[in-house]
């Protein structure tokens, strides 16, 4: 599909110079842009690629000379990632999955499928689901029995969704996530060594024989609007209550959020993150790629964890946090300065002992 300049410029809200009615039909690399590309190069450094591209027309930093860049079409934007997001999203066709439903969809008969939605082949849906207007789900999903998916979802190959899961409106899952699998739940009928350990902080003091009974998981998951789950992501339901994620919320591949979590409105989560059972995560909260976190604490409003970050106790609202435990970023920071200068202190320390040593020799 072909996009004229002034068709993508409208698409960003942003300015539009020389040759409005060119057409491009695809995004590119300055580099590797070819004439029917729209090369990106939203900041000065990436000027000097244009020159070895063929781009008629690029997505340029605002005051830009487009001109002397050789260029006969420009789009001037402020603010370079968001408006790659308007842009992959007027170019992104998603997955091709034909109106109506495929005559391989196994539907129970007493699920309710809304108008205009899109079932692949091969989907089942259970007896009591209910699916959104114009929902899109591709090929081998699975939805339980009384699931509920809102308005324009859309699911991607594999997805898997449990029994009674809510979700919101515009929902976006992509292959593999599987939402409302059991909890992680397990009791020992004596003492475990698990529970040893905890109260004693120490060594287990009497190892005995444990079988592990499962505590069943009554509960489901409930999921806001505008959320987004990403490959492979797992979310359990609730022992008793519901496992909840806010409106909003994006999560990535592969991250696992245990029974019972409680995660705000707009946070993120990179890949391999881990939220242990019980934890309740508030509001616009960023989780670094493989963070993990405790079970049962609380992680207040807009705390950001960068990457590797293990969260062991609370912490409190806009706290920046960092390292293994994780503490405070700046005095992480710290602590790692003073960690690497340690061989230099230790060799410090022996050539004084050895000093001390030889003028107590002397004397």
């Amino acid at each position: 599909m072909a996009y004229s300049i002034a068709e993508i410029a409208e698409a960003l809200g942003a300015e539009a110079v020389g040759n409005p009615t060119l057409k491009v039909t695809g995004a590119a690399e300055p580099a590797s842009a070819g004439p029917d590309q729209l090369a990106l190069a939203m900041d000065p450094k990436y000027a000097e690629g244009l020159a070895a591209g063929k781009a008629r027309a690029a997505v340029l930093w605002p005051g830009a000379d487009w001109q002397a860049l050789g260029l006969e079409a420009a789009i001037l934007v402020p603010r370079p990632r968001y408006a790659m997001a308007g842009l992959t999203r007027l170019m992104d066709k998603g997955p091709e999955i034909a109106p109506g439903i495929h005559p391989s969809a196994v539907i129970d008969p007493a699920a309710e499928i809304g108008e205009g939605a899109a079932i692949g082949p091969f989907v089942v849906i259970g007896r009591g689901a209910k699916i959104g207007s114009r929902a899109r789900i591709a090929s081998h999903v699975f939805i339980a029995e009384e699931a509920q998916i809102g308005a324009d979802a859309l699911l991607y190959a594999g997805v898997r969704i449990g029994a009674r899961v809510v979700i919101g409106d515009r929902f976006i899952a992509q292959p593999g996530a599987v939402i409302g699998a059991d909890g992680m739940s397990f009791v020992t009928p004596e003492k475990s060594t698990v529970e040893q350990v905890r109260e004693t902080m120490g060594q287990v003091e009497e190892a005995a024989r444990q079988s592990w009974t499962r505590i069943h998981s009554l509960g489901s998951v409930r999921i806001g609007d505008d959320v987004e789950i990403g490959a492979n992501a797992a979310i359990d339901r609730g022992t008793i209550r519901d496992t909840v994620v806010g409106s909003g919320t994006k999560i990535d591949n592969l991250v696992h959020l245990a029974h019972n979590v409680v995660i705000g409105r707009d946070c993120l989560f990179a890949a391999l993150v881990g939220v242990a059972g019980s934890t309740r995560i508030g509001d616009r909260v960023v989780l670094g790629g493989q963070v993990g976190v405790a079970d049962n604490i609380t992680v207040g409003d807009d705390v950001v964890a960068g990457a590797a970050t293990k969260v062991l106790s609370n912490v409190p609202a806009g706290r920046a946090m960092l390292g293994y435990p994780g503490m405070k970023m700046e005095t992480h920071i710290e602590v790692y300065k003073a960690l690497r200068r340690l061989p230099r202190l230790f060799a410090q320390v022996a050539a004084l002992q050895k000093a001390v040593s030889k003028r107590g020799e002397s004397d």
